[in-house]
């Protein structure tokens, strides 16, 4: 039997589980960039799967509790977009980091720590973002979407920098495969987290 809490609660255990889930989402951005950081670059992924595996807890946690709660903070569509935004993070990095364990050997003399940090930069804000939905504070979400926007801008700059590097003639057709595949890689996980800031934003705008 529901408790009159669970069906007319205030809502936070939603906003916690969103928390939780940026959370979750900048700790495997976090764990690729160091990976990417450190000397032998070999590949540890625990971390990434346990991240999934962490989101996917998460996911279903906020599934149920839409289906448990009569009234929620926010629009239901809401809740169930920015969940499922927030889990293609971690879903994206590990797509990386997997098909990175299988071609390290490949892949000497390429730096990919700068774009991973633009990755951690962006789960970084995007963890913000989520952590003040409750606030409902218009200005400083603009704010934050902003210096989102700013970190996409500033990858898709350093992208056109990749393609130079293509084609410069210094790569193998096999590198130059790799470089392009594993850059838009992480490209698009960039793409994700600017996704769920976006969600994030939305919702502040619809509800402030």
């Amino acid at each position: 039997m529901f408790s009159l809490q669970t069906i007319f609660g205030s809502g936070k255990q939603f906003y916690a589980l969103l928390s939780e889930a940026a959370e979750g989402a900048h700790d495997s951005a976090q764990a690729l960039h160091q990976m990417m950081r450190a000397t032998n670059r070999q590949p540890a992924l625990d971390a990434f799967k346990l991240a999934r595996q962490r989101e996917r807890t998460v996911s279903d946690k906020i599934s149920k509790a839409l289906v448990d709660s009569f009234i929620t903070p926010i629009e239901r569509e809401d809740i169930e977009a920015l969940g499922s935004a927030l889990y293609k993070i971690p879903k994206q990095i590990e797509k990386f980091a997997d098909r990175y364990s299988l071609a390290t050997h490949h892949l000497e003399g390429i730096d990919f720590a700068p774009r991973a940090a633009m990755l951690e930069q962006a789960a970084a804000v995007v963890r913000e973002m989520v952590h003040e939905l409750s606030k409902l504070d218009i200005d400083r979400m603009t704010a934050l979407n902003e210096k989102l926007r700013a970190i996409e801008n500033e990858a898709d700059r350093l992208m056109l920098e990749l393609y130079r590097d293509i084609y410069s003639g210094r790569l193998d057709y096999q590198q130059m495969f790799l470089l392009k595949e594993f850059f838009e890689i992480l490209e698009k996980a960039i793409d994700r987290c600017r996704e769920a800031g976006v969600v994030a934003y939305q919702i502040v705008l619809k509800n402030s």
